[in-house]
């Protein structure tokens, strides 16, 4: 079988209990038969994923997920008409057909339908709903291009290569339970989308990470990309207010503002100004100097505003030590 296949060959690969990279509008997802435990066992054998760390199912429409979970609440309904294909996933009670290495062993499972056509046809073609977390080692950075996936895994896992992703972060996930709707990551829709079209306010999740910067004891998260270091490049990553702040040695600074002497900060990086432009170029900028070999990347925290939200979560967990 090639290492690039056809969307017939890969749907064929997953029918027969083996991985396939796949683009979404988010990451690239390393996608295997949700239904299938030893198929979904793979993923977490290659990616190095512990237990504790559940993956969300990819599905091809909103009669596809009702399948899987055991309630379908008028929330659901709202969230999933408005949003899907989209950056968002809902966590809802699931079927017993969901295995438990899907879930981290937890009753619940994340469901959401990508907006990406290569991942829809891919879906479609296999018949199966398909277990996707991000298509690199765990703890790394994300891939949003195909390169960044064969960087990860060379040729252990065939890759369709659609383009870079256009979103460039990953879902937002909302966990709908007893008629309450709480946040447990935030990503490519905001909190403030999600409660205009719910009309009332989110809860929040409890914090992966404690006041004192240390993790919280957690059995298994209730969602992915809630341990507190993720997202990482190998060079160690520093997060300033501050151009002044960076260390004397040679590194390279990413900003969005002008700093006070940009010449002193030579090589640099600017960012976009506006919060989904800068999210979409994050990780591929992320990989371009982790391969420069610095001795640092420092990154200049975007402000500390809702629209800013996801970008500021996914730079706290890269720079968690």
């Amino acid at each position: 079988m090639s290492s690039h296949p056809s969307i017939p060959e890969a749907a064929e690969l997953i029918r027969s209990g083996e991985l396939v990279a796949f683009p979404t509008e988010t990451v690239y997802g390393l996608g295997a038969n949700a239904l299938d435990s030893e198929a979904v066992a793979k993923i977490y054998e290659l990616k190095g994923r512990p237990a504790t760390s559940p993956l969300i199912v990819h599905v091809a429409s909103i009669d596809m997920a009702r399948e899987l979970v055991i309630e379908w609440p008028e929330d659901a309904e709202t969230l999933a008409r408005k949003f899907w294909p989209g950056p968002l996933t809902l966590v809802l009670p699931k079927k017993v057909t969901v295995p438990d290495i899907v879930t981290a062993g937890l009753p619940t499972v994340g469901i959401r339908v990508p907006n990406h056509p290569i991942a829809l046809e891919l879906i479609r073609v296999a018949g199966v709903p398909l277990a996707a977390p991000s298509a690199n080692k765990f703890t790394q950075l994300s891939p949003t291009t195909a390169a960044h996936v064969r960087s990860a895994f060379g040729d252990a896992v065939p890759v369709i290569d659609g383009g870079p992703c256009s979103v460039g972060i990953e879902s937002t996930v909302v966990s709908i339970e007893h008629g309450y709707v709480i946040l447990l990551r935030p990503g490519g829709v905001s909190a403030q989308q999600l409660e205009e079209a719910l009309k009332r306010p989110l809860q929040s999740a409890e914090p992966s990470i404690g006041e004192e910067g240390e993790p919280l004891r957690i059995t298994a998260h209730p969602s992915p990309g809630m341990h507190e270091k993720h997202y990482s490049p190998r060079t160690p990553l520093r997060l300033v207010a501050d151009p002044f702040q960076l260390p004397l040695e040679l590194g390279v600074y990413v900003w969005r503002e002008k700093p006070a002497s940009p010449a002193d900060y030579q090589p640099s990086v600017q960012m976009p100004s506006e919060p989904a432009q800068y999210a979409a170029r994050l990780y591929s900028v992320l990989h371009e100097l982790d391969g420069e070999h610095w001795p640092w990347i420092a990154v200049e925290m975007p402000p500390d505003e809702p629209e800013w939200a996801a970008v500021r979560d996914r730079l706290k967990r890269a720079a968690f030590k």
